[in-house]
């Protein structure tokens, strides 16, 4: 239980849960685009990130985009794309196809299925790695058969078990879409995350690991699908003497500005992954001995990139706490903590930890959309089963686990004073 009336020295300044760190070189990008006067959508930072971003992924194709969800939505729209033919202009590619996505998410990860016309069905999460889990998408497939589309997403840098959820997908002839949006630089059996399905995504938003303070990229093998993700992206423009249009396009191309930063940062991708990897083992060795532990990764098969810290408190360890849509309440008790807490501790020495992400098919925009566990059951079927496990898995998680302060620019000193606080949550 927290006491706070025990004295705990707050940070002089703001300790954020992962912000941009920055090495100087970036600026010379930019004023380079800022001198040569490319201070639009097209110029010679867009042309070599999208060349770097493919040599590190082992992609052929990348395509510069103003985020990760426009990413997200021109790959919904290119794997809809033989799906629908005949669909009216603006109905969506995806118009009433049912599309298989990861319930424990940001709802960007969901969110571009929505604007193609789709409906998403959302698949549990797994204890192993918090990702999609393959056999509740086994179990879709046998309520929901027409499902024609996956997209799965690697959650908090740690890579989900690809290959078992791919050959759910082969099984079913279904288009797998990675969402790699928080997992650039991590692995799963040796091959980058974004290069392992058809369709992969990656955000440069200021908190991911490498960042050009927004922008995000398309991943594909398939130089048709690059060149028409890069069509769209500039409005559908046809090659033509005026502005011709004639299919719905969008402002999504990245600015060569943006890109400047990108450029900038790509060199210190393996250093801020060190680095995150380095918050991850002394939170671990720190909290050693709690009832928690910390999110966990498939060892043998994943190197994830740690970009954000995690803890998961143990059924036992776990003080009464019950959330509303938009608040929360909790009972302090000696020996046990909630996250509730732990965000209240940890905010009082101004540090940034966060709530895990909330599953999808508890969001009110989704609470009416189907959800399947690997027992095939919904969100009002879910309870315990014989084992004694909670089957919403996904629901599980958010209730006892936390993100902690995982900033690139957090001394060994200050994790130190975090970790303090957070142990003495459960004293």
């Amino acid at each position: 239980m927290f006491d706070k009336n025990r004295e705990f020295e707050p940070f002089d300044s703001k300790l954020w849960l992962s912000s941009p760190t920055m090495h100087g070189t970036e600026l010379e990008y930019v004023r380079e685009a800022y001198q040569t006067n490319w201070m639009s959508t097209i110029g010679a930072n867009i042309n070599e990130i999208e060349n770097q971003i493919c040599q590190k992924t082992g992609c052929k194709y990348a395509v510069a985009l103003s985020s990760g969800t426009a990413a997200l939505h021109l790959a919904v729209k290119l794997a809809g794309e033989s799906l629908c033919k005949g669909k009216m202009e603006g109905a969506g590619s995806l118009s009433g196809v049912l599309c298989a996505c990861s319930d424990m998410t940001f709802a960007a990860t969901v969110n571009p299925v929505v604007y193609e016309g789709g409906i998403p069905v959302f698949i549990d999460a797994e204890y192993d790695t918090w990702n999609m889990d393959a056999e509740a998408l086994e179990k879709a497939f046998e309520i929901y058969p027409d499902i024609k589309i996956v997209v799965a997403a690697h959650l908090y840098g740690t890579p989900g078990r690809v290959d078992e959820i791919k050959a759910v997908c082969e099984k079913y002839g279904a288009v797998f879409i990675e969402d790699a949006a928080e997992s650039l630089g991590a692995s799963y059996k040796g091959m980058p995350t974004g290069s392992l399905g058809e369709y992969g995504c990656i955000s440069f938003n200021g908190n991911k690991i490498i960042t050009g303070s927004s922008g995000g990229m398309l991943l594909t093998d398939e130089k048709g699908a690059a060149d028409r993700a890069k069509k769209w992206s500039a409005q559908s423009r046809e090659n033509a003497p005026w502005y011709q249009h004639e299919e719905l396009g969008y402002n999504y191309r990245m600015s060569n500005v943006v890109a400047g930063v990108v450029r900038g940062q790509i060199p210190y991708l393996e250093e801020h992954i060190r680095g995150k990897k380095e918050i991850y083992e002394r939170y671990k060795e720190g909290l050693k001995g709690l009832p928690a532990g910390m999110n966990p990764y498939d060892e043998e098969n994943s190197v994830p990139n740690h970009w954000l810290s995690c803890l998961l408190i143990e059924p036992e360890g776990m003080a009464c706490q019950e959330r509303g849509d938009c608040d929360t309440l909790y009972i302090p008790e000696h020996g046990k903590s909630c996250p509730t807490e732990i965000l209240e501790a940890v905010s009082s020495i101004h540090a940034e930890g966060r709530p895990i992400w909330k599953p999808m098919h508890m969001q009110p925009i989704y609470q009416k959309r189907a959800f399947v566990t690997r027992e095939g059951m919904t969100k009002a079927d879910a309870g315990k089963g014989a084992d004694g496990m909670l089957l919403d898995v996904g629901r599980d998680i958010f209730h006892r686990g936390v993100c902690l302060p995982s900033d690139n620019k957090m001394t060994a000193e200050q994790q130190e004073r975090v970790i303090e606080v957070v142990r003495a949550c459960f004293e």
